[in-house]
């Protein structure tokens, strides 16, 4: 009914920077917020930043001041730029939006997840 496909990962060396990028499709009504999780391998998933339909945003004390969240309403798209990543950043990157489609309220859809890798 609704799907998000993530884009943008990859290999980028410490210091570097980065965009992922995540377009929600079907059939969306609205959209209330979108944003992003991360999960390293034996680690437990982390939110990473969530920006609301009116645009305010929230972060992660880990990320906060190097990433950043951004939307396009006419593409039903977030981007997450990535700025100075550091190698605990390595992570797969995993997109939700917080949807609500016709005849139903909102709820969470979720990407299948891009990996970033990020070399010392």
């Amino acid at each position: 009914q609704v799907q998000l496909v993530e884009s943008g990962g990859g290999l980028v060396q410490a210091g570097g920077s980065l965009r992922v990028s995540c377009a929600a499709s079907g059939s969306i009504f609205s959209i209330n917020a979108m944003g992003w999780y991360r999960q390293a391998p034996g680690k437990s998933r982390e939110s990473v930043a969530v920006i609301t339909s009116g645009g305010s945003t929230n972060y992660a004390d880990s990320v906060k001041g190097r990433f950043t969240i951004s939307k396009d309403n006419a593409k039903n798209t977030t981007y997450l730029q990535m700025n100075s990543v550091k190698p605990e950043d390595t992570a797969v990157y995993y997109c939700y939006g917080v949807v609500r489609t016709i005849g139903d309220i909102p709820r969470a859809f979720w990407g299948k997840g891009t990996l970033v890798t990020v070399s010392s």
